[in-house]
């Protein structure tokens, strides 16, 4: 059979023999020890021959090789080994195997590394700071604000009254806009439930009244970014 050698294309010994076993169209489990040693000879000898360094581990196959090779040539009497030591030619047959599966797997992997090089990812981004702040009509944000109130009720039923010194005070809408328009003047902007820092139902409704006078007046916004979060009231600009 001719052969046609190929220098440097080998990662070693195992995968110098599987390519002889494919070229002689062999199966793994009924390799030809006979023929498969002298074309791996042949491969070592032509590498001799151009003066190329041969690595210690192709050497040490051909040995293993060798030995398997005499071993069939010996009357089968002779050829007998010990039941408990390991027939070479099983033991360089599971290897072969072995490695063979690693390849295909190696195969596989550098598949998949050439499909995913083709894809880009970026990592996750506040889309948020893309968009434009919505601001409602007069006659939604009344409703809008409506139900906010209704929220702040509930939420404030649930929580455990405070301690605190009962005082009388009277608390007027055009008060409660000097007093909203000064703290939106000096904190740019605060959430709607921000401004009921008194929880006195007076207080409470006056400061909600004013909140709808400002609106009416133009001279506040009313944002709320998504659907379900915070109400957010910031001064215009005039």
């Amino acid at each position: 059979m001719e052969y046609k050698i190929v220098i440097n294309e080998f990662e070693g010994p195992l995968d110098l023999l599987l390519h002889l076993i494919k070229e002689s169209k062999m199966e793994i489990t009924e390799i030809r020890i006979d023929e498969i040693t002298k074309q791996y000879l042949d491969y070592i000898e032509t590498m001799e021959s151009m003066n190329l360094d041969i690595a210690s581990e192709y050497l040490i196959m051909a040995a293993e090789l060798i030995e398997m090779k005499s071993r069939s040539l010996l009357p089968s009497k002779q050829n007998e080994t010990d039941e408990y030591e390991e027939d070479p030619k099983k033991k360089l047959i599971a290897r072969l195997l072995e490695y063979k599966r690693y390849k295909e797997m190696t195969s596989l992997f550098e598949d998949l590394e050439l499909v995913r090089k083709k894809f880009y990812t970026k990592k996750p981004e506040d889309l948020r700071t893309y968009q434009e702040p919505v601001e409602f009509e007069e006659t939604y944000d009344v409703n809008l604000l409506v139900e906010a109130l209704n929220n702040f009720f509930k939420r404030k039923q649930k929580e455990k009254p405070l301690n605190t010194k009962i005082t009388k005070k009277e608390y007027s809408v055009n008060k409660r806009n000097i007093e909203i328009k000064n703290i939106l003047l000096k904190k740019k902007q605060v959430k709607f439930e921000d401004l009921f820092d008194v929880y006195k139902k007076d207080y409470v409704v006056v400061t909600f009244l004013s909140i709808l006078d400002l609106l009416k007046k133009q001279e506040i916004n009313v944002i709320q970014d998504n659907n379900f979060s915070s109400i957010i009231i910031s001064i215009k600009n005039n």
